[in-house]
């Protein structure tokens, strides 16, 4: 192998680039296909994303309807039901945010309300950011205790 015959890898080098703006007999001289004047014709033009020539942007024709809640918070549902099945499954006397994670059953951020759904047959002390009131009725017939986590 010698300096004369080295090629680039096959697939490096992508399809040529045509040459543009080489004089008026290469079809693509002049103007190098870009038009007469206009912005699109000057170097250092982009455009913005979502412009449509200066018809109204689909964004702007589309209706504005609804409000998001910035402050809204997202509680992830535990029913009494799941509850117990935990407890049947890894053994436990206490429901915590901190052990849900562990489980991998949060997510990092996620906030956990507990609902009255299913039936509960364990004593349990549950530690969560809330709880409804008739599941928290459930848990202290029980003999468990509620603690509610700041979020």
């Amino acid at each position: 192998m010698e300096l004369h015959n080295l090629t680039p890898a096959k697939g490096a080098i992508g399809r040529k680039k045509k040459r543009l703006g080489r004089g008026q007999g290469s079809t693509d001289g002049g103007t190098a296909s870009r038009g007469h004047k206009g912005a699109q014709s000057r170097s250092g033009y982009s455009q913005k994303a979502g412009f449509e020539g200066g018809q109204m942007p689909l964004q702007r024709r589309m209706p504005k309807i609804g409000f998001t809640n910035f402050s809204r918070l997202e509680y992830t549902a535990l029913n009494l039901g799941k509850v117990q099945e935990l407890i049947d499954k890894y053994g436990l006397t206490e429901i915590t945010v901190d052990g849900l994670r562990e489980k991998g059953l949060l997510g990092k951020r996620d906030l956990v309300k507990i609902l009255s759904t299913g039936e509960l047959k364990t004593k349990v002390n549950v530690s969560v950011h809330g709880i409804s009131e008739s599941a928290k009725a459930k848990i202290e017939g029980l003999g468990g205790s509620v603690t509610i986590v700041k979020k």
